[in-house]
């Protein structure tokens, strides 16, 4: 395996990234890629890795998925009992890693989390189809069952609960976070391993752009 792994090469030649092709708000150079990605065929173009850290000081990641831009801001859902909010109760510091490997970019993001208003979660909950609506209300995220049948048995309480009805209300545990950025970092790979690395830091209301060596 070792062998195997180190003989792995793929070199980047697709596409470069000037400071100038960055432009001056990377929200907008964000949105920007996320239609590229969509448009290019990739699978889930919204899927990011989101790290947090425990009480522990260990951090810890998983994906998630991108469902709206905006107030300056990534917003995500989840279950508010999950590990992920239950990290972000104790420290609101995180960062979401994309990584789109047809177009050879990646996007760093760093910054603190908050819940949206509730407002916000319910109108998003209700676009969810029925089945999502259902495991939200069913799922003890993050805790240990038994087996799937568990799980199975839990989706037919909440099927019961919830009968013929296409208006199925949101759980008081569930709704959203927004992540404030203060760090973001667009990287594009180049050949020989050269990449491209620009990245936004807040000042105030203004970013600055400062190119990294790769």
């Amino acid at each position: 395996m070792k062998e195997f792994l180190s003989k792995l090469r793929k070199d980047y030649k697709l596409m470069s990234l000037s400071e100038m092709d960055c432009g001056s708000d990377p929200i907008f150079l964000l949105e920007k890629w996320l239609g590229d990605a969509a448009n290019g065929g990739q699978s889930e173009p919204n899927a990011m890795t989101l790290s947090t850290v425990d009480s522990e000081g260990f951090p810890s990641s998983r994906i998630v998925l991108l469902r709206d831009i905006s107030k300056g801001g990534l917003v995500f859902y989840t279950n508010f009992n999950s590990e992920k909010a239950k990290h972000l109760e104790k420290n609101n510091k995180a960062a979401l890693n994309f990584f789109w490997v047809d177009l050879e970019r990646q996007v760093r993001i760093q910054g603190e989390v908050n819940k949206i208003t509730k407002f916000e979660s319910e109108a998003y909950f209700q676009s969810r189809p029925r089945l999502n609506q259902l495991s939200a209300w069913a799922s003890p995220q993050s805790e240990i069952v038994p087996n799937r049948e568990h799980l199975e048995e839990l989706l037919k309480q909440s099927e019961a609960r919830f009968p013929n009805t296409d208006s199925i209300p949101m759980p008081p545990f569930w709704g959203g976070f927004r992540l404030l950025p203060h760090s973001m970092e667009f990287w594009q790979g180049r050949p020989g391993r050269l990449h491209d690395r620009i990245r936004f830091k807040r000042q105030g209301n203004s970013w600055i752009k400062e190119r990294l060596a790769p």
